[in-house]
């Protein structure tokens, strides 16, 4: 690693290769540092300046102008929803989901692997507190065909199975029951409530909901999927909201209770955990069976030719 009498390479040493025709590092350094300075107040000055002409013109203000990043030029999806599409809205009148959302009473099963570790423990008892009318079983060493249809029989609506490895949650199986589909998620980034500064502990009311950007066919169909863990009454007294943001195909879950100030003219939001990402992986018809299912969607590498080319 390259040294120098100011110690290991840093940002400073950064900035001073910025100006290689100057030979004293400190001063390479010195006018790096002048000339960022000095750009970062001219990008200052100019929004200043755009945002009095756009006060003076009012209406007639030229439209704010919009960041370029991977989300805006995403490229365009043939499958991409529009709002009151009657074709859409026909298909989700018939779907699997159509029973849950016109107010049928939801049930959910939490199992895991054969091979429970204290964490994956700890995690389960925090869905359990994040999804109303869900239930732990253990698994033990049964194999999944039969849970699933024991859950159908005993009345259950959806079925999760936490997965892991060395002894880490790494995925999330997501069975809509009796007739599918099956969804298989990665779960990353995880951190229970312990592990969030200031958190609070959830209550037993219903959640709100919040889905936000599944804006494809498949992403309508995955937050369908999503919708039917939670009560589609909520009970709104109790502030609690869980909120699953897809960015491009990354699920963001948190959940939060929102309070008031005095004067009710601004709300803070409190964390209760727990926060994880998701990213699907498939979506099966039918119930759990990955040697003769028939997908839906499969995620494969050869898939990803853009950076710009986003499913859900």
């Amino acid at each position: 690693t390259w040294t120098s009498s100011a110690g290991p390479r840093s940002r400073a040493g950064g900035m001073g290769r910025l100006k290689p025709d100057i030979g004293n590092r400190n001063k390479r350094v010195e006018v790096a540092h002048k000339e960022k300075v000095t750009k970062r107040k001219e990008k200052k000055d100019r929004q200043l300046q755009r945002r009095k002409e756009a006060e003076a013109l009012g209406a007639d203000a030229p439209p704010k102008q919009v960041p370029k990043s991977l989300d805006s030029m995403r490229e365009y999806d043939e499958t991409f929803v529009e709002p009151g599409d009657d074709e859409i809205a026909g298909e989700d009148a018939m779907d699997e989901f159509a029973e849950h959302f016109r107010g049928a009473e939801n049930k959910t099963l939490i199992t895991t692997g054969h091979y429970v570790s204290p964490r994956i423990m700890q995690l389960v008892d925090e869905l359990l507190d994040l999804m109303p009318n869900a239930e732990y079983i253990k698994r033990g060493k049964a194999n999944l065909k039969p849970i699933v249809e024991g859950a159908s029989a005993r009345g259950y609506t959806m079925m999760i199975v936490v997965t892991s490895k060395a002894k880490k949650a790494t995925g999330l199986w997501m069975v809509k029951l009796p007739g599918g589909p099956t969804a298989h998620f990665r779960m990353t980034s995880i951190r229970l409530r312990k592990q969030i500064r200031n958190h609070g502990r959830p209550t037993s009311h219903r959640p709100e909901l919040n889905l936000k950007n599944f804006s494809t066919r498949l992403g309508h169909r995955v937050g369908r999927l999503l919708g039917s863990l939670f009560p589609h009454d909520p009970q709104f007294h109790g502030r609690r909201v869980v909120t699953l943001h897809n960015q491009r195909d990354f699920i963001f879950l948190r959940h939060h209770r929102y309070m008031f100030n005095d004067t009710g003219e601004r709300a803070y939001l409190q964390e209760l955990g727990p926060r994880l990402t998701l990213r699907l992986r498939s979506l099966q018809s039918g119930t759990f069976d990955t040697q003769h299912g028939l997908y839906e969607w499969h995620h494969h590498p050869d898939m990803d030719t853009s950076r710009r080319r986003f499913f859900l």
